[in-house]
């Protein structure tokens, strides 16, 4: 199989520590040990990384949009200091109640990438903590991954994941897809 150029990867849980009670600020954005230096190596082999994630923190009102920005300022900052570069962040406000096509397992975030990029999303890896991230990656063609960090062990205790590849975390599904 032809090596995709583009990669998109939850953030919580993935690229940084997770919390039942959201992230909520910029000093509890704490990166997982190695994800920074696996954005960095999958960047220096030439993939386009995207971010998409649910952050129905803001429609809860437990942050602001300024909140999030300077958040997602502090991920790029630290991806950049290790040599790495996520390209674009795409995320969902609305809570699960609102029904939005952008909210995962919906695909609307992953539509928003592919007219972006203007890229197909079939055989795109997406790695992921959590059913929804899967179920968004299998709607639209995506190969999901899903790594053990964050939700991850409790999402691969609860379902039956056929065919989905596992890794501990973002560093060791790094190695895998370079590996290929």
């Amino acid at each position: 199989m032809k090596k995709p150029l583009h990669l998109i990867l939850d953030r919580d849980g993935v690229i940084n520590e997770d919390s039942d009670n959201y992230i909520r600020s910029p000093e509890e954005w704490i990166p997982i040990p190695g994800a920074l230096e696996a954005i960095s190596a999958l960047t220096k082999a030439g993939y386009i990384i995207s971010v998409a994630t649910n952050q129905s923190g803001i429609g809860r009102e437990y942050y602001s949009l300024e909140t999030l920005a300077a958040i997602h300022e502090k991920m790029h900052r630290l991806v950049e200091g290790a040599g790495g570069k996520i390209d674009q962040v795409v995320f969902c406000s609305h809570l699960p109640t609102d029904n939005c096509r952008c909210r995962k397992p919906l695909p609307g975030l992953l539509e928003q990438l592919s007219r972006d990029y203007n890229v197909p999303l079939q055989h795109t890896p997406l790695i992921g903590d959590s059913l929804r991230d899967l179920q968004a990656a299998q709607s639209v063609g995506c190969h999901p991954i899903l790594v053990l960090t964050g939700k991850g062990r409790k999402t691969l205790e609860k379902n039956a994941l056929l065919g989905v590849p596992v890794y501990d975390d973002l560093a060791q599904a790094t190695r895998a897809l370079l590996a290929d």
